[in-house]
């Protein structure tokens, strides 16, 4: 697996605040990386010193195996949750000012321009002020100009804030249309359904600290509990009287079709060893292993970390 970047134990402090405690981060090339964390994490400070608007205090950043130089700029793409365009000046003049920022020259520009904005369906905005604009709109061309000059590595910081649902599946399509053309992504957002979607690997950051890294599908198996749904039709109270010390039902309930119960087996017991056991009484439609989300493991790894920190903080005021 080649990596396209990386950061190696990374800290960065604003006076009081440490920001970022040892953090660590490998990006495959050609992948969409998943940078999560809940809100004062660290994932911004990361990306602002990716970006070197900040540098940090220790640690290394690498590019395509070469320390970050400054001029790796151009080979970047950044789109911030905090959008910056320029309210009064006019949507095509601030575009070409900004691709002419990125290394294009303006014939070039323009001929990006022109193809992004036809196909966005922006082009009859091209003469109207930014402020003239919907949010939806802005940022569609903010998108436009994060992504005109063809970079190796971009950076969208919630890049679905203010889409609606169309539009939003519109930007996630070209989020993979730029990966599967040669882009590598860092994407970092609080929805976890998009996580799934769009991710291949992942960092999880909280307080500072990295909790979780690696390949999103390993992490969801790592995190599988012998857990399986079951959907059968029979006497559900059939099911209860069978329950022993092998399996436990969590949840039962009948359907209009049926029943579905949510079971979870100890760890000697096989899912087929389950089945031969009910099959002679209750007749099963489906069963399969149940998986969890991301958002169930982020919950679960973020509030045991909030856990630890808290029984942290005891344990020292009371030798204190």
């Amino acid at each position: 697996m080649e990596i396209l970047f990386r950061a190696d134990s990374v800290e960065k402090r604003f006076v009081n605040h440490l920001a970022l405690d040892n953090v660590s981060i490998h990006v495959p090339k050609n992948s969409i990386y998943g940078l999560l964390g809940p809100n004062g994490a660290g994932k911004t400070t990361l990306i602002r010193i990716i970006n070197q608007i900040t540098a940090p205090d220790k640690g290394g950043l690498f590019f395509n195996g070469q320390k970050l130089r400054p001029q790796d700029i151009y080979r970047i793409g950044y789109l911030p949750e905090e959008r910056g365009l320029y309210k009064k000046m006019k949507v095509g003049e601030q575009a070409l000012y900004l691709a002419r920022l990125k290394g294009l020259s303006k014939n070039d520009a323009l001929e990006k321009l022109r193809y992004w904005f036809d196909k966005f369906e922006v082009r009859p905005w091209w003469n109207k002020k930014i402020e003239e604009l919907s949010k939806g709109m802005q940022q569609k061309v903010q998108f436009i100009v994060t992504v005109l000059h063809q970079p190796e590595l971009l950076i969208f910081d919630e890049p679905f804030s203010g889409f609606d649902p169309i539009n939003t599946n519109l930007i996630k399509k070209e989020i993979l249309n730029l990966r599967d053309q040669g882009a590598t992504v860092i994407f970092s957002t609080h929805n976890m359904g998009s996580v799934e979607e769009l991710c291949d690997h992942i960092t999880l950051i909280n307080d500072s600290r990295t909790l979780l890294e690696g390949n999103i599908r390993d992490i969801r198996n790592n995190y599988k509990a012998n857990t399986f749904e079951l959907e059968y039709t029979g006497e559900s109270e059939k099911l209860d009287e069978l329950q022993d010390h092998a399996f436990e039902i969590i949840e039962n309930k009948k359907t209009a079709e049926g029943n579905i119960a949510k079971v979870k087996l100890n760890n000697t017991r096989s899912g087929n060893d389950f089945l031969n056991q009910i099959l002679p009484h209750v007749e099963v439609r489906s069963f399969k292993e149940i998986i969890p989300g991301m958002n169930e493991i982020f919950i679960k790894v973020v509030g045991e970390s909030v856990s630890n920190i808290e029984q942290k903080s005891e344990k020292y005021l009371t030798k204190s």
